[in-house]
């Protein structure tokens, strides 16, 4: 094929090299192991750009997961559970994973219900921006629990007002009557 994508036709190869060499572009073998190998008429400098250029807007349009740790103690105060719940939403909003971990000291071992009760309660409490990744799971002195962001569109942010809104503000400002005051004399 030429630049134009325009088929040629078999040719011998040093035909092919000086009909590159011609139009200053580069003869590139597509594909090597067909029967006649197939080789295209391209500049291939820009090709590489082209290329490079694609993968980088492909990277750009990735969306990077990280994940978030949590760890929190069975006795944990109301107000620390509060608070770290509260970063636990906030890490599910901004689309993060987050492995919730309760650690056990000592004596707390024997008592790993507690435990699961806290991370039960945070999974309840967390159900509208993550869901849980199975139940939780013993791991040395830790019980974990692993919150997976849940998929929901997102709340936009406040907008210009659209022709629709307007009119339909136009439409409530003219049903309103303007009260009629009583003329000074």
């Amino acid at each position: 094929m030429d630049e134009n994508g325009v088929k040629i036709g078999q040719i011998t190869t040093p035909d092919a090299v000086r009909m590159a060499e011609e139009r200053q572009l580069d003869l590139v073998e597509v594909a090597p192991l067909a029967k006649p190998p197939v080789c295209r008429i391209m500049d291939y400098g820009k090709y590489r750009y082209q290329l490079q250029k694609k993968e980088k807007d492909a990277r750009k349009k990735q969306k990077v997961q990280t994940l978030k740790e949590m760890k929190m103690r069975p006795k944990i105060d109301e107000h620390d559970y509060d608070f770290k719940v509260r970063a636990i939403k906030n890490f599910l909003e901004e689309g993060h994973r987050v492995k919730v971990s309760v650690f056990f000291r000592g004596r707390e071992m024997s008592f790993l219900s507690k435990g699961e009760q806290v991370l039960n309660r945070v999974t309840t409490e967390c159900e509208a921006l993550g869901k849980s990744e199975g139940a939780p799971k013993m791991e040395g002195r830790y019980m974990r629990i692993m919150l997976t962001p849940v998929a929901s569109a997102k709340p936009k942010k406040a907008s210009a007002p659209t022709q629709e809104s307007r009119k339909e503000k136009n439409g409530a400002q003219e049903q309103i009557p303007n009260p009629v005051l009583p003329s000074p004399e």
